[in-house]
């Protein structure tokens, strides 16, 4: 039986101990990554498929009649087209929550970097600049303390909740917006409010949702106007959640403070991004989800995920 792994550079960093896929079957292909026309002719003969990036669709698909199951290493599926994969009897797991607090955590390590300029700070002393004699050129700008600040999490899925209690430990105060207000919600302390009044009450919006046909584009021109001004918006969900051009000028304009992002609509950040155009906009690699706690949650809730597909039992599966 063959496994052809597409994009293996995604969960193979240092040491983690995969060799529990080794055993469940006597072909593994390893691929670092996979360009979109490699696609087809790698998965060929294989019975399954592990991705995180690779876009599977109808012809992939329709292309590649062995394959029985797509085993992600994510969360999120919008990579995968899961009625293409039913039609084609193809089953789909991912891994939820894995990372859970890493991203949380990184949430707010972008904030804290708007809040206290720590790496800027910390640059300056090392070329020998000291408290308030430091050139322009490093962009110091003053200290903000986040306590009574609100906090907006668009999605309260188990990061928008992590990402939440995080926030109330600097005594900011919580609101969310969520399609469903689930009863185990009552007592934690947040307010829950429709978009707009989320958006006018916000000091700092965090986004948590996944992107959807609803969700893909909801922070564009209309919604930043609607944002209070010198608001600060973080994004550790998807890159497709905002208009990026318009959140470009938005920053330029005064109208966001800051725009901190750990996804961007293309990846990697393109060289004419109009995000690397304005001042006030801190990107990172999309690398919120790979601290070695939960690569190694990864890594096992993978394998445990395939073992079950091959042993006929249901585990993570996203698509019936």
């Amino acid at each position: 039986m063959k496994i052809a792994v597409l994009d293996s550079y995604s969960v193979t960093p240092g040491d983690l101990d995969w060799s529990p896929l080794f055993r469940l079957a006597d072909q593994v292909e390893l691929y670092p990554r996979t360009a979109p026309q490699e696609i087809v002719p790698r998965l060929q003969g294989a019975r399954i498929a592990i991705s995180n990036k690779c876009v599977i669709g109808e012809a992939v698909l329709a292309a590649c009649p062995d394959l029985e199951y797509i085993a992600l290493t994510a969360t999120g599926t919008d990579r995968i087209d899961l009625e293409a994969c039913r039609r084609h009897g193809v089953k789909v797991a991912n891994v939820p929550g894995y990372s859970t607090y890493s991203v949380a955590q990184h949430t707010f390590a972008l904030l804290l970097e708007i809040a206290n300029g720590t790496a800027r700070r910390a640059a300056s002393v090392r070329d020998g600049h000291w408290q308030l004699n430091v050139p322009a050129c490093y962009g110091i700008q003053p200290h903000l303390e986040l306590y009574g600040l609100t906090f907006g999490i668009l999605g309260y899925g188990a990061i928008g909740q992590a990402a939440a209690r995080i926030a109330q430990g600097f005594g900011m105060k919580v609101l969310a917006h969520t399609r469903t207000v689930k009863p185990e919600y009552t007592g934690q302390g947040v307010e829950f409010v429709g978009l707009d009044e989320l958006l006018a009450r916000a000091d700092v919006v965090s986004l948590h949702c996944p992107a959807t046909p609803e969700t893909k584009g909801i922070i564009g021109p209309e919604a930043l106007a609607k944002m209070k001004p010198g608001a600060i918006l973080l994004n550790t969900a998807r890159g497709a959640l905002v208009n990026e051009e318009a959140v470009a000028e938005a920053v330029k304009s005064g109208r966001l403070f800051w725009y901190a992002a750990d996804t961007t609509v293309s990846e990697p950040l393109p060289p004419d991004s109009p995000l690397r155009q304005a001042e006030n906009i801190l990107i990172t690699p999309h690398i919120a989800w790979t601290t070695t706690a939960a690569l190694q949650r990864l890594a096992r809730e993978v394998c445990e995920n395939v073992a079950a597909f091959l042993a006929g039992e249901s585990r993570n599966i996203v698509n019936g």
